[in-house]
């Protein structure tokens, strides 16, 4: 969905939030466990309306702006970005706030 979309970089967001992971990694708001690590791209609106329907938005997940810490190298700025929260936290708690493929 998202080739040819421009990498921003990684971040991680401002608040704390809870990761689960149950086959999937999803993000719930009303846990402050931990920020929430992951990769930031610039998309279009269609991209951006075919990741709605990907994630179910609004009956599923609901996507909300949330401010993002980009970490370029150089400096760290800020930025808001979509992130997609559900609100089940049924699956494993990632108490790190970073999913990777190699920790399953």
């Amino acid at each position: 969905f998202i080739a040819g979309s421009k990498f921003l970089g990684n971040g991680k967001t401002r608040n704390k939030y809870a990761m689960y992971v149950s086959g999937i990694p999803f993000v719930i708001v009303s846990e402050p466990v931990s920020q929430i690590t992951g990769e930031l791209y610039e998309v279009d609106d269609l991209t951006l309306c075919k990741l709605d329907q990907l994630e179910g938005h609004p009956h599923w997940y609901k996507r909300e702006q949330v401010e993002i810490c980009l970490d370029n190298n150089f400096s760290q700025s800020t930025i808001m970005a979509w992130i997609y929260f559900g609100e089940d936290s049924s699956g494993t708690l990632l108490p790190s706030g970073c999913y990777s493929l190699k920790h399953f």
